[in-house]
């Protein structure tokens, strides 16, 4: 089973919620880590949660991607360790070279807290095991800097290498179907690989929704998939 670990910036806020999926589905709770510590020995995964690190200063994710702990998450990467990063998390990962693009202001301007709807693009990867290819499952989102881009070489790159993971998908009907990709991301990205499928990020939280309690379960199988491997 994966040791993980889930790091803590002054800011963030969903690593209690990201806590408790880990636990549930590894039976083992998680190593947090404050932003200030280096070392990340023994551990397999490396958990970026949501939240507002550093209260979202000068760009979201762009002071916690020069906390000291994020030198050692590089390391972590660069020897094949696992990465995931949710909302703030992927900001982060962008901000730190972990991942390419950018996530600029929602294409209306406005926060948005609300479930949406996701497809995967891929279950032969660690993180997507126990989903089927092409299932679209329910995630909540909350940000106001999910609007994912990058240069058309690199959006074509992530395509043809197939490192698009998630996309924002339309519902069962009504006008949620029509307004689906509700921050503009380019391409409806919701969530991208590393060349090696070994770093995840995504903007909604998967994490809220693996309990009955929580309202569903359409996230668990994500970290179903991690515990498995």
């Amino acid at each position: 089973m994966l040791q993980t670990g889930i790091l803590i910036f002054p800011g963030i806020n969903r690593e209690r919620d990201m806590a408790i999926a880990v636990e549930q589905s590894f039976g083992k709770a998680p190593k947090l880590i404050w932003h200030k510590e280096t070392d990340l020995t023994g551990l397999d995964l490396v958990i970026i949660p949501g939240g507002f690190s550093f209260g979202d200063y000068l760009r979201c994710g762009a002071m916690a991607a020069q906390s000291p702990v994020m030198q050692a998450v590089k390391t972590h990467a660069a020897r094949g360790g696992y990465v995931l990063g949710v909302c703030n998390g992927f900001q982060i990962l962008t901000e730190a070279g972990l991942l390419p693009g950018a996530l600029l202001r929602n294409a209306g301007l406005r926060f948005l807290s609300m479930d949406t709807m996701l497809s995967v693009e891929r279950n032969d990867t660690i993180f997507t095991a126990h989903y089927q290819k092409g299932q679209v499952f329910r995630a909540p989102l909350a940000h106001g800097d999910g609007n994912y881009t990058a240069d058309p070489a690199t959006l074509d790159r992530l395509e043809g290498e197939g490192l698009v993971a998630f996309r924002y998908a339309p519902g069962a009907g009504g006008a949620e179907s029509q307004n689906y990709n509700r921050n503009g991301s380019a391409r409806a990205i919701a969530g991208i690989y590393s060349p090696n499928h070994r770093i995840l990020g995504l903007m909604p939280h998967p994490e809220d929704l693996v309990d009955p309690l929580m309202g569903g379960t359409d996230g668990k199988p994500l970290f179903d998939s991690l515990a498995a491997a």
